[in-house]
């Protein structure tokens, strides 16, 4: 049987919880030193936001682009689009990875293609 100071105490111990953890979350992005969030999309060479910067033109849906160098890293702020990162040159490669519309994130490995797809 649950008493009110129980729920009461329950309530506070997951309010305690979830903050920490959203304090945690939020703590951690910014001491990865990322840049701040901005509309479009951009891929870097160094992980964390970091190194040489490419702006993915998110109106160019399905075309294929290989870049000069490896993307270590990727930020995408769109409501309409995300990218699909791709292992190989020429869009190829065993598993590509895919963003989302709202993605601030170091790869699984080092890309070099991307293609822009509906969100």
């Amino acid at each position: 049987m649950f008493t009110p100071k129980a729920v009461l105490l329950g309530s506070a111990a997951a309010a305690t919880v979830a903050a920490a953890v959203l304090g945690i979350g939020a703590g951690s992005a910014h001491a990865a030193g990322w840049p701040p969030l901005q509309p479009g999309a951009h891929l870097y060479s160094g992980t964390g936001g970091s190194g040489a910067v490419t702006t993915v033109d998110l109106d160019d849906l399905g075309t294929c682009h290989t870049l000069s160098a490896p993307a270590r890293s990727v930020q995408v702020v769109s409501g309409s689009a995300s990218v699909v990162l791709y292992a190989g040159a020429g869009c190829t490669g065993a598993h590509p990875w895919a963003t989302g519309s709202l993605v601030q994130s170091n790869l699984p490995w080092p890309v070099l293609s991307y293609r822009v797809v509906p969100a």
